[in-house]
């Protein structure tokens, strides 16, 4: 291996590096006489704080670690510190892991929670979890109301398993009575991921803002290749036509995308027509693993 022009073996290979065997330089030679570098600075005083160096201003910590977490007195804002939060994510992570990693094939839909139980769209969402369940796939959703709970209960009464990922919001809002297997998240990001991980294709019903985010950015990992090719269905075409129609006029037509991208979307009213488009998908991803 050569960094900067200079020949570096390994610690197995010829030339490697033994400081046991060289002569050790006085510290004196190195920082030069009076403690300074050869350069003439002053080494910095400074503090460890595991890997992290801290120096000047940063150093005036009264606490070591070790100690604020030996001690139980005092506030508890260290729980609302972002290396505690991160501590959080890994959790949600290991946890989302482990409750979904023996699901089988999965197909996620997307959908409103303001959805009515009496409206068209709840019964469409009904027939089309109980379709999927039909197929041997899981159903996920957001494990909300309305269109999510619709997809969950066909799903749950058609026998198949049904699956909520629910989110915590500012208002109150738990998972539906339809789900069988249930995670919550406080992070939408670690729930992204479940969501896209455990899923061979996804379906979008009519949505607001969080719908509108799932499917964009399903495309957009299919379109990166950051997931396998899966189909996106835009189930009812009153309510995405509007949308289709200017991503196939406007951002295909400028060249925005291309032809395969526009490709990626499948439009529909039909029940059977969307799971015929995930059992197809499901075929292929089947022979391509």
């Amino acid at each position: 291996m050569t960094i900067d022009g200079q020949r570096h073996h390994g610690p197995e290979g010829n030339g490697a590096h033994h400081p046991e065997s060289e002569e050790q330089q006085p510290v004196g030679e190195v920082l030069g006489g009076d403690g300074e570098y050869p350069n003439g600075d002053e080494h910095p005083h400074e503090k460890q704080r595991g890997p992290v160096v801290l120096r000047r201003s940063r150093m005036g910590e009264p606490t070591t670690t070790d100690q604020r977490l030996l001690d139980s007195r005092g506030p508890a804002d260290w729980v609302h510190t972002d290396p505690w939060r991160v501590m959080r994510i890994q959790a949600e992570f290991v946890e989302g892991f482990g409750a979904l990693a023996e699901v089988p094939r999965a197909t996620t839909v997307f959908g409103s929670a303001r959805t009515p139980r009496e409206h068209e769209e709840y019964r469409e969402g009904v027939r089309l979890g109980s379709a999927l369940a039909g197929t041997g796939s899981a159903v996920i959703t957001g494990g909300g109301p309305g269109t999510m709970e619709a997809v969950n209960r066909g799903a749950s009464e058609a026998g198949g398993l049904s699956i909520g990922l629910g989110i915590e919001l500012p208002f109150e809002q738990g998972l539906n009575p339809w789900v069988d297997l249930g995670v919550n998240f406080r992070y939408f990001f670690t729930r992204k991921t479940m969501f896209v991980k455990y899923a061979q294709a996804f379906v979008c019903l009519p949505g607001g803002f969080g719908t509108m985010d799932e499917l964009f950015e399903s495309l957009t990992l299919v379109q990166t290749k950051k997931v396998t090719k899966f189909p996106v269905v835009m189930f009812g075409r009153s309510y995405w036509r509007g949308l289709y129609e200017w991503i196939r006029d406007t951002m295909h037509s400028s060249g925005k995308i291309g032809d395969q991208e526009l490709g990626l979307l499948h439009l529909t009213d039909d029940v059977d027509d969307a799971v015929r488009v995930v059992e197809e998908a499901y075929a292929a991803w089947d022979a391509a693993h």
